[in-house]
């Protein structure tokens, strides 16, 4: 299991929902966020701008992990964002108790 993390602009949720319906993955948590970014690590007097985005957060199982980056490529064709694949040790359903993949 993954657990798949996007940061991408918020304008791009309802074609990655798309893409991501094609592979067959329906369920990710969205948040709104801010992304702070600044010019240099070098610049004296650095200042920081910010900008709207949202994260995701797609938990998968292994067969489900290309699909779901490939689904994401193909809805940000400008390669804007981020991606960040963490391993997910477990997973519980709270209202069935289903535990592991079954719970995804």
């Amino acid at each position: 299991m993954k657990l798949i993390q996007a940061v991408v602009d918020p304008g791009a949720i309802h074609r990655i929902q798309e893409e991501l319906s094609r592979v067959e993955v329906f369920r990710l948590t969205v948040s709104d966020v801010t992304v702070l970014h600044g010019e240099s690590a070098d610049t004296p007097g650095l200042t920081f701008g910010s900008d709207p985005g949202v994260r995701l957060e797609i938990a998968v199982n292994e067969n489900f992990v290309k699909p779901t980056l490939d689904a994401l490529h193909r809805a940000l064709p400008d390669g804007k964002g981020s991606l960040y694949i963490l391993p997910l040790t477990d997973a519980i359903r709270i209202r069935t108790g289903e535990r592991g993949p079954e719970a995804i």
